[in-house]
């Protein structure tokens, strides 16, 4: 069976070199993912940065731990607590040298927005990285300050500084040099201490052990050698860079792995049919049906081991270039970097092997059903084209993705906004759609054949019945386009619908005229917000983002992201779906929760705040959660003071808006703040968040429109060079060679409208019951249909289907005569 299969494999090179490319370019993907996965794992540890000059660190505790029924459980503070005060003084007596830092937000302002660094220390903490003075002096008094030679100011000038509490005027009286983890501002030490009282860290050039001796159990963390790398500034930015990384790549490796096992049984399985006489004049010489089978495997194998090698080679060289681009977008951190790793690179080999023996399985159990009658038979028509196998494996994945979208939208609908289920689902429905195709194209071919009725002359006719009588051969070179389309449809349809959802959601739930935002800065100061609020005429809804901590059953510790809202302007300015007790009840003993807390009103809840400190709240409300997963409110007391991330305005009964809108302008010019109307900011929100989601797609989308071109012109390539005597027999019948060429393209684009056909209807029911679940959270809202994005990926398989099919037939045509070619296969 080796050297037939080989031997097959010599001959018959250019069918199989579609699939090897596929399954190339599929490893070589995986294999570059699962290295990039590799180093987001196993980083190597960086040098400390922030306290690289100074042995010892003392900061506070920056996780949250709980004793639970299963032990103690943790959880990342939103707000790391400071050190003690009794620890600074025995570190002090220790080393009186001992430097405080404290970490605090500060950036300039230009042009009433902010700009540079957003990072303030005071200055005796420059020496601890360190910073280099290349111009002016250090802070002389309260007033002064240093900046990075990066922020664009000169030594004597004087600045706006933002900080929480608002905006101040310094003079620059020195410039440092800039380090790449921070740009930060330096002040006096005691206006450092007035902006931000809590002592972040505490270094000192005492030996560990020693400071481990004064700071006791719980006073503290003490930190040295590498360990000082965990007080650095960037450590949770790059912990959650990494772990987006892992996202994308992960499901660009899903979907890869997918399209081509899809794009490799595609290929396999037209290839059986178009050999059924090889098979067939194999089984008259002797091979028994298990012998045909191995043959198929073994053809198989020998492109899959080819083709895996050729991948992995492929992979490696690419995947130190996907991290840098990943980092130039920055996705990735500065110094991510991936490097060679042996595990990665043998499972993707070994997936590969796997994908090629998997895509030929269904093929290769076709060709040994070939009886050896077939070598004789010569007819157009197709027999059988659905086995009783192939019905149950359509209808059992139909009815998986039917199942996965009735259940979520009966029992889970916050589920559909998972990206797991939005890929999931689709892939699940093309597969179906997939192998029930051949039942499917008849009444399809019907439908979009109906304008070659009308359409006179033979070669209408004989496009639309070639398609009619070689249902499977139809199936087989549409499935690439089906795939194309029906993936662009239903990824981009399902996060264009979950975006309007959420912008349906966000004009229902927020009543208010304007909005105040940040303006390149990370919130609203309290100088901003006081402002507002003092605006006469409207009512005013402060927000600011939060964290709660809550044990779920007594086994498990959650963090919870909550509001800090003024319980007064709540119910006015903003609407939560209230399902049970009332928001007037909203006070600093009290929270109102979302459904998922799984409390009902009247129940004491034990929470954490941000910072660590412990209190008991009575739910006075239970809200819908909605498809954003928002409702859980607190009042200004039970959240750490910070930056305000929007400030919601409702104008009162008779007020005029516009002089509303320009007294807003007018309290918040030079503080970062913008006033923007609602729908304008809805709009904005509702383009940026669908922006940050399909860039995501592209690198998924644009792996699956490289296989299906490769499909496309693979099967529509081996498809035409099989059809040499039909067109001979149709240029005797009296056709000209441009009428062969025009029914070829006919035919071609025949098969991309039954693959766009076949696509709507999967993407379709995806989108469908996304739909039902999106209107069980937030009401009626419309199905976003991506409509360009659709036409052009049909659009570009209907170019390469011509291009694939014309060009073979327009070679054959002149290279052979039409009486010789009737009769080669005679």
């Amino acid at each position: 069976m080796l050297i037939v299969a080989l031997q097959t494999l010599r001959s018959r090179w250019a069918g199989f070199l579609g699939t090897f490319v596929a399954l190339a370019l599929g490893v070589a993907l995986l294999t570059a993912t699962g290295l990039v996965l590799n180093a987001t794992v196993s980083a190597p540890a960086r040098a400390p940065q922030r306290y690289a000059a100074v042995p010892t660190v003392v900061t506070g505790y920056d996780q949250l731990r709980v004793e639970t029924t299963n032990g103690v459980d943790s959880q990342p503070l939103g707000v790391p607590s400071g050190v003690p005060a009794e620890v600074i003084d025995g570190v002090r007596r220790l080393d009186p040298g001992a430097v405080l830092d404290r970490t605090f937000y500060a950036q300039l302002v230009r042009d009433g927005r902010g700009g540079g660094a957003r990072t303030g220390h005071p200055w005796p903490a420059a020496a601890l990285t360190p910073y280099q003075l290349v111009d002016g002096t250090a802070p002389g008094d309260d007033g002064e300050i240093v900046a990075g030679t990066d922020a664009g100011v000169a030594v004597g000038a004087s600045v706006p500084v933002l900080t929480v509490a608002g905006v101040r005027d310094y003079r620059v009286s020195g410039l440092v040099r800039p380090v790449p983890f921070e740009s930060a501002l330096f002040f006096s030490e005691a206006e450092a201490a007035r902006i931000s009282p809590r002592v972040d860290a505490v270094a000192t050039s005492a030996g560990a052990d020693a400071v481990t001796g004064v700071v006791g159990a719980t006073g503290g963390r003490v930190l040295h050698g590498d360990g000082r790398r965990e007080a650095d500034p960037d450590r949770a930015a790059d912990a959650e860079a990494l772990v987006t990384v892992n996202a994308i790549v992960g499901t660009s490796a899903g979907i890869a792995g997918f399209v081509a096992i899809f794009v490799v049984a595609s290929t396999f399985s037209f290839a059986v049919v178009q050999r059924r006489r090889e098979f067939g004049l194999l089984r008259v010489v002797g091979l028994t049906p298990g012998q045909v089978r191995r043959m198929v495997y073994t053809e198989a194998l020998a492109v899959g081991l080819v083709a895996a090698a050729a991948g992995v080679w492929l992979g490696r060289a690419g995947a130190a270039p996907l991290g840098r681009w990943m980092t130039g977008l920055g996705l990735a951190p500065p110094w991510f970097t991936v490097g060679p790793a042996t595990w990665p690179m043998i499972t993707a080999f070994a997936i590969g092997v796997l994908v090629a023996l998997a895509g030929v399985a269904a093929a290769s159990a076709r060709a040994g059903r070939v009886r050896p009658v077939e070598a004789l038979r010569d007819a157009a028509v197709e027999g059988r084209a659905m086995t009783p196998v192939r019905w149950l494996a359509g209808l059992l994945f139909l009815s998986g993705g039917l199942y996965l979208m009735l259940s979520a939208a009966a029992t889970d609908p916050e589920s559909v906004v998972g990206r797991k289920w939005y890929t999931t689902v689709p892939m699940l429905l093309l597969v179906a759609f997939g192998l029930l195709a051949p039942a499917l194209v008849p009444p399809v071919v019907r439908l979009v054949g109906l304008p070659l009725r009308a359409m006179r002359g033979a070669g209408a006719m004989v496009v639309r019945q070639s398609a009619l009588t070689a249902a499977r051969r139809t199936a087989s070179t549409a499935a690439p386009v089906m795939l194309a389309v029906g993936l662009t449809g239903s990824l981009l349809g399902a996060t264009a619908t979950i975006d309007a959802a959420k912008a349906t959601e966000r004009r229902e739930r927020i009543a208010a005229d304007f909005v105040v935002l940040p303006r390149d800065t990370p919130g609203l100061s309290e100088t901003a917000v006081a402002r507002v609020r003092a605006v006469p005429g409207a009512d005013v809804l402060a927000s600011r983002a939060t964290t709660l901590y809550v044990v779920e059953g007594g086994e498990t510790l959650l963090r919870q992201s909550a509001e800090a809202v003024d319980p007064g302007a709540l119910g006015r300015v903003a609407l939560p779906p209230v399902a049970a007790g009332s928001l007037a009840g909203l006070d600093d003993g009290a929270i109102a929760v979302n459904a998922e807390w799984d409390r009902a009103v009247g129940d004491e809840v034990a929470v954490w705040r941000a910072d660590g400190s412990a209190a008991t709240l009575r739910v006075v409300a239970v809200l819908d959660a909605g498809i954003s997963g928002a409702g859980v409110y607190v009042t200004p007391a039970n959240a750490p003071a910070g930056l305000t991330g929007a400030v919601y305005v409702k104008a009162h009964p008779g007020t005029d808006t516009g002089a509303l809108r320009r007294a807003l302008a007018a309290a918040t010019d030079g503080l970062a703040a913008s006033v923007t109307p609602m729908p304008e900011w809805a709009a904005a929100t509702a383009a940026k968040n669908r922006q940050t989601t399909v860039r995501g797609l592209q690198a998924v989308l644009g792996v699956t429109l490289l296989y299906t071109a490769i499909a496309i012109v693979n099967t529509l390539l081996m498809a035409v060079a099989g059809r040499s005597r039909d067109l001979a027999v149709f240029r005797l019948s009296g056709a000209t060679r441009a009428q062969a060429l025009r029914t070829i393209a006919g035919e071609s684009l025949v098969v991309v409208a039954v693959g766009v056909a076949l696509a709507a209807g999967a993407a379709a029911l995806n989108l469908a019951g996304m739909w039902l679940s999106v209107v069980r959270l937030v009401g009626f809202t419309s199905i976003a249909v991506p409509w360009a994005a659709v036409a052009a990926v049909a659009g570009i398989c209907a170019v390469l289907a011509l291009v694939a099919s014309i060009m073979p037939a327009y070679f054959a045509l002149v290279r052979r005569r039409a009486i010789s070619a009737a009769a080669a296969r005679e």
